[in-house]
């Protein structure tokens, strides 16, 4: 047997790969002038060099912000299902974002590489900071960690003003989403990011704090996990008035539909006052489930939908 036919010897030879790339990304920073320390969301000091930088993004939600805080072209690699804006399809991919390529990675040379609490282990932080990589984490785990998160990026990407501008529109819209919600009653809502099996949005979220600021109250309110499975007889017992089903297709720009996209299957649960009177709805989640730039789009798709009569013109395709 021929030596690289041995899977041992090709572990081998990758581990030796990243270790030399990551080598050379140590001389690099080790030699980079003027570096700033930054602290990051877990309290922990990062240093990033001299501008412009080398980006790496391992969220969906931190490539809009560095597109958002107009730094999108200091951006070397992002994971694959980075999509938006439509730039961000074109730049080098790194894998997904609970497992990404490491080599890949050491190989794009980042000066600093973005992570979030929520989507990235704390393993996967260990690896790439024994890698020798400046590595930036965040915590968008609430609506005021979504704002913390983009001041905390526009700091690491000198770009405090436009991080600014982008929580100051975000905090705009969703003053105006709560004008028209306030004094409506706050019907139950159930909010499924996947239906079979039911997961669904928990308690003490940032998905909660966007139910409660679209005048909805959630059925979850148990801390049980960011994203507990429930079962039908769980449904049932809490009686959510509205289910909101995450639309995960690309599209983002169309409309809430209607319960026509409802599994055939749980029309027998007329126990459950939604299917009852019909207000399932399937809302386009990209910009709802990424804790980003884009939140009042999201908060105002879901507002519309919990309180349609709250908003005088109706949504368009």
């Amino acid at each position: 047997m021929r030596y690289a036919e041995h899977s041992g010897y090709r572990d081998w030879l990758r581990a030796l790969t990243v270790f030399i790339l990551a080598g050379a990304v140590l001389s690099t920073a080790c030699g980079a002038a003027g570096a700033a320390v930054v602290p990051d969301m877990l309290g922990r000091p990062v240093a990033i060099p001299d501008r412009p930088l080398r980006v790496v993004s391992l969220a969906p939600s931190i490539t809009e912000t560095v597109y958002a805080l107009r730094r999108g072209d200091w951006l070397v690699g992002v994971t694959e299902v980075c999509d938006y804006p439509p730039p961000a399809r074109k730049l080098p991919k790194v894998g997904g974002i609970a497992a990404p390529n490491l080599e890949q990675i050491v190989r794009l040379r980042p000066d600093v590489v973005f992570t979030t609490a929520e989507g990235n282990t704390r393993d996967l932080l260990d690896q790439l900071e024994r890698l020798g990589l400046a590595t930036f984490a965040l915590q968008p785990d609430g609506y005021w960690g979504v704002v913390d998160s983009i001041l905390a990026m526009g700091r690491a990407l000198a770009a405090d003003e436009a991080a600014r501008q982008v929580v100051d529109d975000i905090q705009r819209r969703v003053r105006r989403v709560r004008e028209l919600v306030a004094g409506r009653s706050r019907p139950a809502v159930l909010y499924l990011i996947w239906t079979d099996p039911l997961i669904a949005a928990g308690a003490g979220t940032y998905l909660d704090d966007l139910l409660e600021l679209a005048g909805g109250r959630n059925i979850v309110w148990e801390r049980t996990g960011s994203y507990p499975r429930l079962n039908w007889e769980q449904v049932v017992a809490r009686a959510p008035d509205v289910i909101l089903l995450a639309d995960h297709r690309e599209d983002s720009e169309r409309p809430a539909t209607g319960s026509g996209d409802v599994p055939a299957e749980w029309h027998a649960w007329q126990a459950v006052p939604a299917i009852r009177t019909g207000r399932v709805l399937a809302v386009p989640s990209n910009t709802i489930l990424r804790p980003g730039p884009r939140l009042g789009d999201g908060l105002t798709r879901l507002a519309r939908a919990i309180h349609p009569g709250a908003f005088a013109v109706p949504e368009t395709k």
